[in-house]
């Protein structure tokens, strides 16, 4: 029988622009540093932290094998093991839940770091994700297959770009109350629509903003999670999901991965409605588009209407189910990252411990992360407090 499985710590930087001023390590330690003094734990078996799980990726490091730097920081080959995440972050945390809930560890810490500034662009690092042979020739990389997904989502349902635009503007509202947020401020739908061009239809301010950072979580299983933190937060349900490799071998308008990822969490946390029993949701959102997309493929919406729940305020700080109170990844967070900053942002709000940007009264929260061109893959987490159906 599977264990339950609590997040006890976590702890992220500021997202900056360009972090060149700080080595890897120097980012990271002292979000270990928090994490290990918070809940007293040492780099021992059986005695403390029993195995770690890093996320990172060599083309961004600009190395191979991008973990190593990070052994040291968390005690992998003098204590324990370490084993390397190289896709979104959401699978980190994912990964070192089912390590504990199948009773392989008791308490693994989870250590993701990532500098998009270090490359000259980070569409030279995504450029080879894609087939050598008959993709990479025509120039491919995320941000083009990000503006070939916007184009054929916002065809499909007769969607337009000024109604698209309109949502980089909230995640900056919403920014300017989370201290760790890069784009934040008062901008407007015209702002957005005089943009420059990235990868049409996509403009400037519907992009994520190239950014660097790391997170750290510590996470338990239950006994040992009771004697860490009075606020654990547990992982309830989780799924993930590969769609088709190739571009043409998908409808780039829906998204059946992020809907088979979303049913399978849905199942494990016991979830039949999500809006009405969700409390707040930290979404992936590479592009303006993508927020009602994916909506969609969460189930919250029917196809083609997911703009239509965002237009009408019920996924606004004070609607039925807040989205993105951190402004999310359009204020910044690196592509690697974004599931796990997504995760982080669900404990503070279900700890009551997410300031001026807190939903009051949160209980049980989604965090979603992404990867892949065009969404190609998808993580769902479902998390919840004491108070939030911890099964």
């Amino acid at each position: 029988m599977l264990r339950n499985v609590a997040i006890v710590s976590a702890h992220q930087t500021k997202f900056d622009g360009n972090k060149a001023d700080e080595r890897f390590q120097e980012m990271c330690w002292p979000l270990v540093k928090k994490c290990t003094e918070e809940t007293g734990l040492a780099f021992v078996p059986g005695r403390g932290i029993d195995f770690a799980i890093t996320c990172s990726d060599d083309f961004f490091d600009q190395r191979t094998i991008s973990d190593g730097p990070m052994g040291d920081l968390v005690g992998a080959g003098r204590w324990g093991g370490e084993e390397k995440v190289a896709t979104d972050g959401a699978m980190a945390v994912l990964y070192a839940a089912a390590t504990i809930a199948s009773g392989h560890y008791d308490i693994v810490i989870v250590l993701a770091h990532a500098k998009e500034s270090q490359v000259d662009s980070r569409n030279i690092v995504t450029f080879h994700a894609f087939e050598p042979y008959y993709s990479r020739f025509l120039g491919m990389d995320y941000t083009k297959a990000l503006g070939i997904q916007a184009d054929s989502y916002l065809t499909k349902w007769g969607i337009s770009e000024e109604r698209i635009a309109a949502i980089p503007v909230r995640a900056a509202k919403n920014g300017k109350n989370n201290p760790l947020a890069l784009r934040t401020g008062d901008i407007s739908t015209a702002d957005v629509m005089k943009s420059k061009p990235i990868s049409s239809p996509i403009k400037e301010l519907d992009l994520y903003p190239v950014s660097d950072g790391a997170v750290c979580m510590i996470l338990a299983e239950e006994t040992k999670a009771r004697a860490l933190t009075d606020k654990p937060v547990w992982i309830t349900g989780y799924g993930n999901c590969y769609d088709s490799y190739f571009l043409g071998d998908r409808n780039l308008w829906e998204s059946t991965s992020l809907t088979r990822a979303a049913r399978s969490a849905y199942r494990l946390a016991g979830i039949t409605d999500p809006l009405a029993q969700l409390d707040v949701a930290e979404i992936s959102v590479q592009a303006g588009y993508q927020e009602p997309f994916w909506y969609e493929g969460l189930g919250w919406a029917e196809p083609g209407k997911g703009i239509e729940l965002f237009e009408n305020g019920d996924t606004d700080m004070k609607g039925r189910l807040p989205v993105n109170p951190s402004g999310g990844q359009l204020c910044g967070n690196p592509l690697l990252l974004s599931g796990a900053v997504r995760a982080t942002e669900c404990f503070l709000q279900l700890r009551n411990e997410a300031g001026k940007h807190q939903v009051k009264g949160a209980k049980r929260a989604l965090a979603h992360g992404v990867a892949g061109p065009a969404g190609q893959f998808h993580a769902v987490l479902i998390l919840g407090n004491d108070e939030g159906g911890k099964k």
